[in-house]
């Protein structure tokens, strides 16, 4: 055998253009032809094959790799051999390249030895070269080494060094496997999916005061206590859960074929059970607990995002309600949380395209019955969620700080109102408007200058606003909050404690505050409600009296009046009266109620 190319011969060449089985023998009285031995010294597995897909001749090297002979291979089936008819797209191809339809076929396959253990082989399937031929060349490589180092390196990819524990990438593999239709649409499972998602309480600590390597020594710990409470689950319907470490100090136990949400229940509190005891860490006996963020559901309809954001907002509220606890995901919940995000984005903007709008509930004269004030109320008209109550939105506002420039617009607007009032009824005494003041607008803005600002542009008198705070944001308030009391009450501005008697109630303070108004926490007055002509009524508690009395004879020796919230029965109305609370409000008197209707009850008894 001559030639000129360089680099290795073909095997296919050295074999020759018309090789059959009947030509790989040699002729009678002849020597074996050149391009037989080339064939049976081979390093690559060989084998031709016939147009009906067999095998018409092997190498020695084809038949170790099978653990036969090369006669013993002769005549039989190469798609039994290579496994071929495994999958239909090998298949279709295999019989196209027999039927000369199509060029080659190459594919992976593994392959079960004699002897019992597998190997991963490269096929390869063509037709031998030459115009005539009517075989094809089939080629054969051991790639198992190959696909031994791959799946070390995967595992290597796919695990995390510290616990052993599959890692982030793996999981979320896993979980997208899980989640795609067919999985569970064809494996006769319940087609649920169930997560646990769990944070370490405390670890940080350990962590920042041990230092890392210690750290990692407890990581690895808290990992096999995992993995046991998986093992020891004893799910009969599926495999144990997927114990994952996500990063950080986060794991994830993930069950594939969730029978509901008891069984997520049991798995969380093993989990929790199993972390409370005490770690022997390096000489060390170290504590940890955990929050657990429990998630089950359909796996129909649900993405690794969603769940995942599910889980996570589950194990936030697990921290929230006093960590080393598990909390199961409530749809209800996670929405008014969407709704409450929705609205924190939606507030200051709101603001500015005039959404909000104030209501009025009437202060009544215990004594005569007479409107006296009222008491602004803001209402936010949202273009999606409708007629917005304050404790649907204040407490955001306070937070990000946009109620500096909404109690500005409900300031301004109730003086407005309040002096639009005074025009309309001149006849009539007038009547105060009293605005609730949260304490960041006494801090993040100049309230004073807010406030003499807005009685200048409205021409109101001061003594026609009265300002409501907190009892927790009044007592034992000093510096600038005090200044500002002090000035504004310097102006003629009255200034109420609203819900009084829920804080601090350190009466003794009031004395050294510019307060002229208490205003009772409506608990109070509730305690009144059971007294009626009905002898089957429960009686009243005369405690309830006897400290609401007490209250109310304090604050007059101090000079101050008190206003009595939730009157909502003449029975109520009756007693504060009798004990003397000089105002009242509450439904007995009206709602919360327009502009308008304000206007009908002046000089009306109510």
């Amino acid at each position: 055998m001559s030639g000129t190319s360089e680099g290795p011969t073909p095997a296919a060449d050295l074999i020759g253009p018309a090789v059959t089985e009947s030509n790989l023998q040699p002729s009678p009285g002849t020597g074996a032809p050149p391009y037989r031995s080339a064939f049976r010294a081979a390093p690559l597995a060989m084998a031709v094959v016939d147009r009906d897909g067999l095998v018409a001749g092997a190498n020695p090297t084809f038949a170790e790799l099978l653990g036969t002979t090369p006669a013993a291979l002769t005549g039989c089936v190469v798609a039994d051999l290579m496994d071929l008819a495994s999958d239909a797209r090998t298949w279709h191809t295999y019989r196209e390249v027999l039927r000369g339809r199509q060029a080659e076929l190459r594919c992976t396959r593994r392959l079960k030895h004699p002897e019992g253990h597998s190997l991963w082989v490269q096929v390869t399937i063509a037709p031998l070269p030459g115009e005539e031929s009517e075989g094809l060349l089939l080629s054969v490589a051991d790639i198992s080494a190959h696909r031994e180092l791959q799946a070390r390196l995967r595992h290597l990819q796919m695990h995390d060094p510290v616990t052993l524990l599959p890692n982030r990438t793996l999981f979320f593999e896993r979980l997208s496997t899980t989640l795609e239709v067919e999985s569970y649409e064809e494996s006769g499972t319940t087609g649920r999916i169930g997560l646990c998602y769990l944070d370490l309480d405390g670890f940080k600590a350990i962590n920042d005061t041990l230092g890392h390597r210690v750290g990692d020594k407890l990581l690895a710990a808290v990992a096999e206590r995992l993995t046991a409470c998986a093992e020891q689950a004893g799910y009969s319907r599926s495999s144990p859960p997927l114990v994952a470490r996500l990063g950080g100090d986060e794991f994830a136990l993930l069950i594939e074929d969730s029978t509901g949400t008891e069984q997520l229940a049991d798995l969380a509190e093993s989990v929790l059970e199993a972390l409370r005891a005490p770690f022997d860490i390096s000489g060390r006996r170290l504590s940890v607990t955990a929050s657990v963020g429990v998630v089950e559901r359909h796996a129909a309809g649900t993405t690794p995002t969603a769940l995942m954001q599910a889980a996570d907002t589950t194990l936030y509220w697990a921290k929230a309600d006093g960590k080393d606890r598990w909390t199961l995901f409530d749809p209800e919940r996670n929405a008014h949380l969407i709704t409450r995000q929705a609205l924190a984005a939606t507030l200051r903007p709101a603001i500015e395209r005039g959404e909000f709008a104030l209501e009025y509930q009437p202060l009544v004269g215990m004594e005569d019955g007479r409107l006296s004030g009222v008491e602004a109320l803001v209402r936010w008209n949202h273009p999606q969620f409708g007629v917005l109550a304050p404790n649907r939105f204040i407490g955001l506002a306070e937070e990000d700080g946009s109620i500096v420039p909404l109690g500005r617009w409900i300031l301004a607007t109730a003086c407005r109102q309040a002096r639009a009032w005074q025009l309309a009824h001149p006849d009539e005494p007038p009547i105060f408007v009293s605005v609730n003041v949260a304490v960041r607008q006494v801090w993040d803005s100049d309230l004073v200058a807010d406030v003499a600002r807005i009685l200048d542009e409205t021409q109101l008198d001061p003594q026609l606003l009265q300002l409501e705070l907190t009892e927790s944001a009044v007592m034992g308030s000093g510096g600038r909050p005090l200044q500002d009391l002090q000035a504004l009450s310097d102006m003629g501005v009255r200034i109420a404690i609203d819900d009084f008697g829920t804080g601090y109630s350190n009466l003794a303070y009031l004395s050294r505050l510019p307060v002229s108004v208490l205003k009772l926490d409506g608990s109070f007055v509730r305690g009144f409600q059971y007294e009626s002509d009905n002898s089957a009524a429960v009686p009243p508690n005369p405690a309830d009296e006897v400290v609401v009395e007490a209250m109310i004879q304090l604050a007059h020796r101090l000079g101050l009046t008190v206003t009595a919230e939730c009157v909502e029965t003449l029975a109520q109305a009756s007693r504060l009266r009798r004990i003397g609370c000089d105002t009242g409000q509450g439904w007995l008197y009206s709602r919360p109620v327009p502009p308008d209707r304000i206007s009908e009850l002046l000089g009306v008894r109510v």
